[in-house]
């Protein structure tokens, strides 16, 4: 089947949050279920940003342990550097690299109420499929 639901997965790696402080997010495993996905959609929301610059870094990792900042051309678009103005905005990322493990941290400068914020990873391309949900 080619269509989203049986092609496509939703993995948090920034849970929904108020966020103050500097987060790192958990790793999410492209091989899910052994499942190899080919693509990765890195989606960034928030709410009511209050005050603070909450920057966004995408990281890959090959162990889920040594993590590093994912190159610029290996990423489709620009790491957002969130603030006020950004109340109730989604960003996309494209990740272009080949690493198992992603995740997005957050580094928060000059936040006192902060901001809401999540991250999440859409995987898609399974070398098997359909998806398994659990």
């Amino acid at each position: 089947m080619k269509d989203a639901y049986s092609n496509c997965l939703t993995k948090a790696t920034l849970v929904p949050a108020v966020r103050t402080a500097t987060a790192t997010g958990t790793g999410v495993d492209r091989n899910e279920d052994g499942r190899m996905f080919q693509d990765a959609l890195v989606v960034v929301t928030t709410g009511v940003v209050t005050d603070g610059t909450h920057t966004i870094e995408v990281q890959d990792s090959d162990d889920n342990s040594a993590y590093t900042a994912v190159a610029s051309e290996f990423l489709q678009g620009t790491e957002p550097a969130i603030v006020a103005a950004d109340d109730n905005a989604t960003f996309e990322l494209g990740y272009l690299g080949r690493r198992r493990y992603l995740r997005v941290v957050s580094t928060v400068v000059g936040a006192t109420s902060g901001g809401a914020l999540a991250a999440l990873v859409v995987l898609s391309d399974p070398r098997v499929a359909p998806v398994v949900r659990n």
